[in-house]
């Protein structure tokens, strides 16, 4: 199964996408990344996440527009941590200064295999090596993309060899307007604490009350200026529930999750010039929402972590629903 042929890495990799879609959604899906490059809610002129007209463009730039990131979603201290006993060290992929999204060659940045497609799923694999960016362990991955109605299910799956850590994430930005920016959007997340951080985006202390601190999201509001923040949702991963609402330009998206933290970014420092985003466009400062259900940041070494262990012959599962519609 290759899916239609796309475009090329510049090491010359072959990307290919998939469509998958319901009579109310659709999407695309390419190998790269096993990214989202496009999603459409029928009935609405423009598409409700940012993507790139050239699929190239998702190997030269550095946004992880769409992509599953991982092995390790998000950030880890000094790119170090203690795993069966030993201290590894991860690729420092972020200033030289710390891992994230799993290094330089993290699932986000690797083509994928297709191993399944249907009309409303599409299923893509891949293998992370024993070492692989410093990692113990092979992963096998796998994440399944399912349309039914206007809901968008994205499921993934792993298993290990060796002891290791991870904790995968999807990484769409949302823009449900079509508008330049994100201000005319409304965020609400049931969440009580969030990770305060420095100025590396690591955690500096236990999580704190979203009170009195311009990010408390907890009643409708516009996503505030400089969030680049975790949620705490819970301490474990557990059955998904309804943790978050989006609305903007008639459409509200709720997310359902299995994870234990909502990653909160308001886009701040995109800069897709050229018109080179989908349809054409430019993506500025907070063009677009990116919302990512994952673990806690630097869970591995902040007392958490149940949130990131893998084991041998203990299944990783993570599940996350994305439901759309016109209001």
């Amino acid at each position: 199964m290759t899916g239609q042929l796309v475009g090329q890495t510049p090491e010359g990799r072959e990307i290919h996408e998939i469509g998958i879609a319901s009579d109310a959604l659709e999407a695309r899906i390419l190998t790269y990344g096993a990214s989202i490059r496009d999603l459409r809610l029928a009935g609405v002129a423009h598409p409700l996440v940012l993507g790139f007209d050239d699929a190239a463009d998702y190997a030269r730039e550095m946004p992880y527009m769409g992509a599953i990131v991982g092995r390790v979603a998000n950030r880890i201290a000094e790119g170090t941590a203690e795993i069966a006993g030993e201290t590894c060290r991860f690729d420092l992929n972020e200033r030289g200064m710390q891992t994230l999204h799993g290094g330089s060659d993290g699932a986000g940045r690797r083509v994928w295999r297709i191993e399944e497609t249907g009309p409303a799923h599409a299923v893509l694999a891949d293998t992370l090596p024993d070492g692989h960016m410093g990692f113990p362990g092979a992963l096998e991955v796998q994440v399944r993309y399912t349309i039914e109605g206007g809901t968008l299910t994205v499921e993934i799956t792993a298993t290990t060899d060796a002891p290791t850590l991870c904790a995968f994430a999807p990484h769409c930005y949302f823009n449900l307007s079509g508008a330049e920016t994100i201000d005319d959007h409304l965020l609400e997340i049931a969440a009580e604490t969030f990770q305060p951080v420095d100025a590396r985006k690591i955690p500096d202390g236990p999580p704190i009350s979203v009170a009195d601190t311009g990010f408390d999201l907890r009643e409708p509001a516009t996503p505030p200026w400089g969030v680049d923040h975790n949620y705490c949702l819970a301490e474990i991963r557990r059955a998904p529930r309804d943790v978050l609402t989006l609305r903007a330009g008639g459409v509200e998206m709720r997310i359902e999750t299995s994870e234990p933290g909502m990653q909160v970014y308001d886009g701040g420092g995109l800069d897709i010039t050229g018109a080179r985003g989908l349809g054409g466009r430019n993506y500025g400062a907070r063009g677009g929402l990116a919302l990512e259900p994952q673990a806690w940041v630097d869970a591995a070494n902040q007392g958490m972590r149940a949130q990131v262990d893998l084991f041998p012959g203990e299944p990783y599962r993570a599940l996350s629903r994305f439901a759309f519609a016109r209001v």
